[in-house]
């Protein structure tokens, strides 16, 4: 199973500068390859502590540098918020110092805090969306990007140098909405997976994805990539406390940030999906909903997360997880621990299985200990 790393440089109140929490940030980042991880990745978000990183790609070329063979990934660029050009002369220069080792993540964006820090109007994203990452994905692909859309025109323009080698089967989106969904879907992309929905409810959209993209091409999309914010300790009593701690202030900083309950995204093109959300927020608290997102992300002790990893891997068919461990105000010994126990006790048992066989989990973790000598050069499909 591939297992990755994410890195969320998140500025709660903690007692922590904006200085302190990169630093930490950078560590654990330092520690992926390593301890056994297969990728790194990262999001992008501006004007807040809520993830200090605005260019995903900036911080992935300082690990190109600084690693050999883990994954780089980014989950997401948010494309209205950047110049096309500069996406993919970024993309382009990162694939080719990193041995075409990038994994790219793309989004359209939903706080209203950025799109207003950068002048632009939320209720054109998702047709910038379509109309970038059309140009971008062409150009990755040809070296040379051009576009005639509505939004975005752009004469042709050679791309020097060029990625190492084509991005199809690795680009990927995050899709909440159906309509997003079919978008991703006739751009060709995998979906990555932010739990934010109930359990059944995305088990059963990331089928109906599978369908529609087999519908349109022919083929399976990539696997899909699922996220997933990480509490792990050996002491089930301290696990319970890491879990209802810091996965709770994570959600709640979540809320905060996109405004959730702000009735303004309910009248924002492109965004009717977030309606129904605020009015299951108003039905049923806020608590309720803050400790249903928390609840969302894995945690426990390590047997409860293999068991819990495998579980969601294969109802997904997913190609992968990326575990973060550092959020919600989360000290950096904190993290470092988890991270720790989770590449001690977690990480060889996960990548000895095979998610895609029709095993039982009992079976395949009682071989684990057997096999955990050599799972650290075991291969695996990346994500």
């Amino acid at each position: 199973m591939h297992v990755g790393m994410g890195l969320f440089f998140q500025g709660l109140e903690d007692g922590r500068d904006d200085h302190d929490v990169v630093r930490a940030g950078l560590a654990l980042g330092d520690r992926a390859e390593p301890r056994g991880f297969e990728s790194i990745w990262t999001a992008e978000h501006h004007f807040s502590r809520y993830h200090m990183m605005p260019n995903p790609a900036q911080l992935l070329t300082y690990f190109a540098g600084r690693t050999r063979t883990v994954r780089l990934g980014t989950m997401v660029m948010v494309l209205p918020w950047h110049d096309p050009v500069r996406v993919v002369e970024e993309l382009s220069w990162l694939d080719t110092v990193s041995d075409a080792r990038v994994l790219l993540g793309l989004g359209r964006g939903l706080g209203s805090i950025e799109f207003d820090g950068f002048r632009l109007e939320m209720g054109e994203s998702r047709q910038r969306f379509v109309e970038y990452a059309t140009a971008i994905s062409q150009a990755l692909e040809s070296g040379a990007i051009e576009a005639d859309g509505e939004l975005y025109r752009q004469p042709r323009a050679e791309i020097h140098p060029r990625a190492m080698r084509t991005f199809r089967g690795r680009t990927y989106a995050s899709a909440v909405s159906p309509e997003s969904a079919r978008i991703m879907a006739r751009l060709g992309y995998g979906l990555i997976l932010i739990a934010q929905k109930p359990w059944d409810v995305t088990v059963r959209e990331t089928a109906e994805y599978r369908e529609l993209f087999r519908e349109m091409h022919g083929e399976d999309p990539p696997r899909p990539v699922l996220v997933n914010f990480t509490t792990v300790d050996p002491d089930p009593g301290r696990a319970r406390e890491l879990h209802d701690r810091y996965a709770t202030a994570y959600a709640r900083s979540t809320i905060e940030h996109y405004e959730f309950t702000n009735p303004r995204l309910e009248h924002v093109p492109g965004y009717e999906y977030y309606a129904g959300l605020r009015r299951n927020i108003t039905k049923h608290g806020l608590e309720k909903f803050n400790r249903f997102l928390a609840d969302l992300q894995m945690g426990g002790t390590p047997d409860e997360l293999v068991e819990q990893t495998v579980e969601r891997v294969r109802a997904l068919d997913a190609g992968g997880v990326v575990n973060l461990f550092s959020f919600g105000g989360m000290p950096a010994e904190v993290a470092q621990r988890a991270l720790d126990v989770y590449a001690e006790q977690v990480l060889p048992r996960l990548r000895a299985i095979d998610p895609h066989r029709d095993v039982g989990l009992s079976a395949a973790t009682q071989n684990a200990g057997a096999q955990n000598a050599g799972a650290q050069s075991a291969g695996v499909q990346s994500a």
